[in-house]
């Protein structure tokens, strides 16, 4: 078994920011060290343009990295596609709101509502403007604020998992590496 990767959600409707906030997170996280997984959850159909001749792992390979896409016969749980990742310190993930993890709820005051979120997966918002949630409140553009946090957080994970102290499982996913 592999050791237990914290999982992080940022969840928002379209044009919250979430994708420009993730940005910056992540170039935040990564200068100070962390190896990070980003998923990206998307309905829409035309996010990759199909394999025009049918491939069921398609594999983009370049100097510098590879991409690879899986095709399924259904979408997968959320917790399959997390096992897919493996070597890294932390897991982002843009979209699944109904994922049981804690998340940084992003909304942007007259463009976008604040996403109904369970107040105990509720890590955190990231807004213009507060809501009133007793959650920690961040600015749009304050992602070392937010890495602290995430820092606090991850420690605490870890801390209590080498301690065997149980932890909300819903807030780490420990996992062996599966073969899709």
């Amino acid at each position: 078994m592999e050791k237990p990767i914290p999982v992080i959600g940022l969840a928002g409707y379209s044009g919250s920011g979430k994708t420009t906030f993730l940005e910056k997170l992540i170039t935040e996280l990564k200068r100070r060290g962390y190896r990070l997984g980003v998923i990206k959850h998307t309905h829409h159909k035309d996010t990759r343009r199909p394999n025009p001749a049918g491939a069921a792992v398609e594999v983009l390979a370049a100097p510098d990295g590879a991409f690879m896409f899986r095709e399924f016969e259904t979408e997968p749980p959320p917790e399959k596609v997390i096992s897919m990742l493996d070597g890294v310190d932390l897991i982002l993930i843009e979209g699944y709101k109904q994922g049981r993890w804690p998340k940084l709820a992003i909304f942007r005051h007259g463009v976008t509502e604040r996403p109904a979120i369970d107040p105990e997966d509720l890590l955190a918002e990231i807004s213009d403007v507060s809501s009133g949630s007793a959650a920690p409140h961040f600015s749009l553009d304050d992602a070392a604020g937010v890495a602290d946090l995430l820092e606090r957080v991850i420690l605490k994970m870890k801390k209590n998992l080498r301690a065997n102290i149980p932890v909300k499982q819903k807030w780490v996913r420990i996992h062996a590496r599966q073969d899709p």
